[in-house]
């Protein structure tokens, strides 16, 4: 009996100490944690993206959260904002308090990166005492170009900081003419024919094309705002509006380290010699029918450009480049794609906040938000998961490690890859070659510097004169930069408005600040 007694105890006692076994493991899985930040409690992180066509995200996310619920305890829940709906509703979503934690910003967006750092929108993320960066996104950081680095740090309303992270993607700007080369061939015409003449001498080869086309095909497909950039060989000013960019740098177009043909200084663009000439010929080639009537309606036009762009129903189009875009867009179209440069790569304060993502001042987990980032941008797997899609669906593997993508699939699932973070983790495109990524560093690295690199507006002290002229911009600029409106009557309007709401002392304001800034820089 007192044998069978000390059985059972023992069975007992091991029982017990098994089961304390056990409460300590799952006490340690609970309190799990990953460089020293506890990641136990569940997070979900609402993640706000611009340009991406994505309307069906359901097999992609199912794997993305399963990753990142083992990784980080966390699960994703991305907005899917397109090029026609982002500014409107990103703006709506920030001001009314929405409960987002992460949002994509940039120079060129209406939730543009400097004037809502100055506002309170974003989160500093190296504050002096509490350095997030280096807490939670030091392998990011140590990854990034030191162009890049500095275009993020600007005056915000937590002092003179880091309130984004950039995306490592093309760091230089480089416009280009984006050519059709499958119609233009048909029509008798080469890549030659686009590369001896400009803007001003497309009229002949737009006008064959049209002709043989129809009524219903456009081709000119047009940003209106780069457009005119192109041309005109203006640049943005980091700091301007991000509504509408009033104010312009002219570049040199031929050697983009010096100064261009107005000097080092800041004008109001729509006011210059060369802005008039060029909406007069807009206006012709839009009364033409080469342009779509699209193009000048704010949200439906870059929706409808790029929807012309995939289709491959336009023949001459403008175009941002960045190495190795014609094999992705030849891929992506199913035509031969081919880039006409209109100048060469430049660097610039505005490219370099080109593509960002800023965690919100009102973010409840604002460390997992940036361990996310972190995660993001030096993890391929996840990067590629969510850029390219599923391997087998989105895309297949093809020649050692290019990626072929599947076109079907993903007309329903095609995130903007520049918009999404380090692009230089994803397997390069068919066609691209092996060692794609290693000619981007060492293209990108070798660009010149525009004299005002590192120049940023600071609108404090006339942000309601900047204010009341977006609002006047909005009313003319794309209309005249795509030629939906007569430029005759409507352009000294238009400059009347400008001059009645502060433009002058906008402009004036800004040059004060570009020499004082051109001072320090070349002591």
């Amino acid at each position: 009996m007192k044998k069978v007694l000390s059985i059972v105890l023992t069975i007992v006692m091991l029982t017990a100490l098994l089961s304390g076994c056990g409460k300590t493991n799952d006490k340690g899985a609970s309190s799990k944690n990953v460089n020293g930040v506890d990641i136990s409690k569940p997070v979900t992180l609402t993640w706000y993206l611009h340009g991406s066509t994505v309307t069906d995200d359901k097999a992609v996310l199912e794997k993305a959260n399963a990753y990142l619920k083992d990784k980080l305890n966390v699960t994703l829940k991305p907005i899917w904002g397109t090029w026609g709906d982002f500014n409107d509703n990103v703006v709506l979503s920030i001001s009314g308090g929405d409960d987002v934690d992460i949002y994509f910003t940039c120079s060129w967006t209406q939730d543009e990166y400097n004037a809502y750092a100055r506002n309170g929108a974003w989160l500093r993320l190296d504050k002096e005492g509490n350095n997030f960066i280096e807490k939670y996104a030091k392998d990011i950081w140590k990854l990034l170009p030191d162009v890049l680095k500095t275009g993020a740090t600007v005056q915000g309303n937590d002092g003179l900081g880091v309130y984004a992270i950039p995306g490592y993607k093309d760091s230089a700007t480089q416009n280009c003419w984006d050519v059709n080369v499958t119609l233009l061939e048909k029509y008798g015409y080469t890549i030659d024919d686009i590369k001896n003449t400009d803007y001003y001498g497309f009229d002949k080869i737009l006008k064959t094309v049209k002709e043989g086309e129809g009524n219903d095909f456009y081709p000119l497909n047009v940003e209106g705002m780069v457009l005119e950039r192109m041309v005109n060989n203006s640049i943005i000013v980091a700091g301007d509006s991000g509504i509408s960019n009033m104010l312009s740098y002219y570049m040199n177009p031929t050697d983009t380290a010096k100064e261009g043909i107005y000097g080092n200084k800041i004008l109001s663009k729509f006011e210059t010699p060369e802005y008039k000439k060029f909406v007069e010929k807009t206006r012709e080639y839009y009364s033409a029918g080469y342009i779509d009537p699209k193009m000048a309606i704010r949200n439906q036009a870059n929706d409808a450009r790029v929807a012309a762009q995939d289709t491959g129903k336009y023949l001459i189009g403008t175009q941002s480049y960045s190495l190795g875009y014609e094999a992705e867009a030849s891929a992506r179209r199913g035509i031969d794609v081919q880039m006409v440069p209109v100048t060469p790569a430049y660097l610039d304060t505005a490219v370099s906040q080109g593509a960002m993502m800023a965690i919100s001042a009102g973010c409840k987990n604002p460390e997992r938000a940036l361990m996310f980032l972190n995660l993001l941008n030096t993890d391929p797997y996840l990067m590629t998961l969510l850029d390219y899609g599923i391997e087998g669906v989105h895309y297949d593997i093809v020649n050692g490690g290019e990626a072929r993508l599947n076109k079907d699939a993903r007309t329903s699932y095609s995130p903007w890859t520049n918009g999404m973070g380090n692009i230089t983790l994803l397997p390069p495109l068919e066609g691209q070659g092996l060692d794609f990524w290693d000619n981007f560093k060492a293209y990108y690295g070798g660009c010149s510097e525009v004299p005002i690199l590192g120049y940023c507006f600071n609108a404090t002290s006339v942000e309601n004169q900047l204010a009341a002229l977006a609002n006047v911009a909005q009313e003319f600029d794309l209309a005249l930069n795509t030629g939906s409106i007569d430029p005759a009557t409507k352009l000294p309007e238009f400059i009347q408005k400008l001059k009645d709401n502060g433009i002058d002392q906008v402009v004036a304001e800004a040059n004060t600040q570009l020499e004082n800034f051109l001072k320090e820089k070349n002591k």
